[in-house]
């Protein structure tokens, strides 16, 4: 459905250099930097730019989309797999590959949940096991493979796993806890700050999964002169500030 509006959204505006310009770049971005990525085309545009077009989903779902042929100028992924499938298919622009951000794992509980404890072995799986753990799909969502890496590592996944209800995206299993359809879930600790009513049961060892690393890169089907202007921004001092006060860290 997210492709089909895509095209959509492509085919409905004028085509060309001239009306690639008016429209603003078109950006794909993971589902977690909802807010910073906003706030970061807000910023542009006070700029005296057209403000970017922004599309949010998992990764795994926009990575699949580009590789599908949808149009786009930049690609910002929550982790590197995605970035380095479309760059083996040589779908982005050379020399545009970038890390834009970092993060953490958390467990997110609702109010009235015990905190994890421990986060190793029996303990941790017997906690998360004890119910539904909504978590983004481990097959292919960067949160849901980050997470079920730290569950197997810390000794704790083939308890959890047969209690995991897989989101679409990180942002469905943050939903899934905040409408009371599982007790916790696995989630980046920037999407806890947008959650008021959940709390942060548990933070996850940084060394029990592969550090969280979101790369930004101009796509070869990009055709907006300003795409490259704000790839750059995002990759300055002030857009490093932007992506900080939402709760990412920066290189």
């Amino acid at each position: 459905m997210r492709f089909l509006t895509l095209l959509l959204l492509f085919f409905t505006l004028p085509t060309g250099p001239a009306s690639a310009q008016a429209r603003g770049p078109l950006v794909l971005a993971a589902a977690s930097m909802q807010e910073a990525i906003g706030a970061a085309a807000d910023a542009w545009a006070r700029r005296g730019h057209t403000r970017p077009s922004l599309s949010f989903a998992a990764s795994s779902a926009l990575a699949r989309q580009v590789a599908a042929g949808a149009p786009a100028d930049l690609f910002i992924s929550a982790d590197q797999e995605w970035m380095g499938d479309l760059a083996q298919r040589k779908l982005l622009v050379t020399g545009t590959r970038a890390v834009l951000a970092g993060n953490r794992l958390v467990v997110v509980a609702r109010p009235g949940q015990a905190a994890v404890g421990s986060m190793r072995g029996a303990a941790l799986g017997k906690r998360l096991g004890a119910g539904p753990l909504a978590m983004g799909d481990p097959d292919a969502v960067p949160a849901g493979k980050y997470g079920k890496a730290a569950l197997e590592r810390l000794g704790a996944w083939q308890a959890v796993a047969p209690r995991v209800v897989r989101g679409e995206s990180v942002r469905a299993a943050l939903t899934l806890v905040e409408r009371g359809a599982a007790p916790y879930g696995i989630v980046y600790a920037t999407d806890a700050r947008i959650a008021p009513d959940l709390t942060i049961a548990g933070v996850f060892p940084r060394g029990s999964h592969a550090p969280i690393i979101y790369p930004v890169a101009r796509l070869t089907t990009s055709q907006n002169s300003d795409a490259e202007g704000f790839r750059r921004f995002l990759l300055s001092a002030d857009g490093k500030a932007i992506m900080r006060r939402f709760g990412f860290s920066t290189p």
